[in-house]
């Protein structure tokens, strides 16, 4: 039985290195950073504009735009890191499939970076 605990010993000195850093660099942020809040620092940021009391309130489309371009290309760059892991096993076919893959999220980008939604104005 000891020696089935004594599995689990570095999991336990590397959970108490961990918190005893967390803990050591969040002391350190507070001593170090000045603390002068202010009625700015204080309100809630949501999409770049003041909070407002009705829900059916219109606002900007580029919102919108910005949230579902980073949407798209965040989960399909997630497809890279399990294609990542299994490359040596996937072989050429499974390269060259990520290849046509990228380039079709290539050519998206350039697409949308030529009509100009990625710009704000």
């Amino acid at each position: 039985m000891t020696e089935l605990l004594a599995d689990y010993l570095p999991i336990l000195i590397f959970l108490g290195i961990a918190t005893a850093l967390a803990l050591v660099i969040l002391a350190a942020s507070y001593l170090v950073a000045p603390q002068r809040p202010d009625t700015e620092k204080l309100s809630a940021y949501e999409c770049g504009f003041e909070a407002f009391e009705d829900a059916r309130q219109r606002f900007d489309v580029r919102f919108y735009m910005v949230s579902i371009l980073f949407i798209i290309f965040d989960l399909e760059v997630a497809f890279l890191f399990p294609w990542a892991v299994s490359l040596g096993e996937i072989g050429t076919f499974g390269f060259w499939s990520m290849v046509v893959f990228l380039g079709v999220l290539t050519i998206g980008f350039f697409y949308e970076w030529r009509k100009g939604a990625l710009e704000w104005e």
